[in-house]
């Protein structure tokens, strides 16, 4: 009867240590207090960086108007041209140098560093009024938009955000969301910034109170890396050692059936 109380204290003692870890899983606990209200209502508006590529088009009702204001590819042109395709040019796209700068043409040397997208398009606006006869149309748009997930992924990489504006938990989707054997309460965040200034952040997404962090946006070339568990640095055999685990604890309960039936 020893035996049994011994043998039935190890089974509940690993299916209470499977409870513990499960409390490390979820994403986003106690929520509930989390005051949402006090966040910034303002919406998140990533800023340009050097070496990011920009592509900028200026509009007008007169096309022609707005033709010295746009950089395009004259090969993708004359090509067209040759083969009488009506076709929009090919624009070629701003680097941003160590300086936050590009060469617009007409204007020259512009500083866009630190801006907005929105901030850069007012202010090509109103640079460009004494050129033209009516405030054209700027558009802006980010070509390398990517962070990087790394670590225990289901699918590592690099990816292209469209959109310019992806938080945590969205890279983690684009990777395929973390494995089992992921650390959510230790999450690090490396990031440059525009002077060139590296930092790596430790973020827990077991709290909720993550989304409040100046951190839960990702900001260009970010690189989210996912730390595996103890776990998982001790044995990289997952498949192994889940089945070992299952296949002790039935042998521990079939022994324990076996007693409690030869000594009934």
């Amino acid at each position: 009867m020893k035996v049994f109380k011994l043998l039935c204290m190890i089974v509940l003692t690993a299916l209470t240590g499977a409870c513990t870890s499960y409390k490390k899983v979820p994403y986003l606990q106690n929520s509930e207090t989390v005051d949402l209200s006090q966040l910034p209502k303002s919406l998140y508006d990533a800023k340009i960086m050097p070496k990011d590529l920009l592509t900028i088009t200026v509009s007008t009702t007169d096309p022609q108007a707005a033709v010295p204001f746009n950089l395009t590819i004259p090969n993708a042109i004359s090509l067209s041209q040759s083969n009488n395709l009506t076709s929009q040019p090919v624009l070629q796209q701003y680097l941003v140098d160590n300086d936050g700068n590009i060469d617009f043409p007409v204007l020259g040397k512009l500083h866009i560093g630190d801006m907005t997208k929105t901030d850069v398009e007012k202010m090509i606006q109103q640079k460009l009024q004494p050129y033209l006869k009516e405030t054209p149309i700027v558009n802006v748009r980010m070509v390398n938009y990517k962070i990087s997930v790394l670590g225990e992924v289901t699918r590592p990489g690099t990816f292209t955000v469209s959109n310019e504006k992806v938080n945590i938990f969205e890279a983690l989707a684009l990777a395929g969301d973390m494995t089992i054997w992921g650390q959510r309460d230790n999450v690090k965040l490396m990031r440059e910034d525009s002077q060139g200034e590296r930092k790596i952040v430790e973020l827990d997404l077991n709290d909720a109170n993550v989304v409040g962090s100046p951190y839960f946006y990702l900001q260009q070339n970010d690189v989210v890396y996912v730390t595996p568990n103890q776990k998982k640095a001790k044995n990289s055999d997952v498949g192994t050692q889940t089945s070992f685990w299952f296949s002790g604890v039935s042998i521990l309960i079939s022994l324990a059936t076996l007693i409690v039936t030869l000594t009934n």
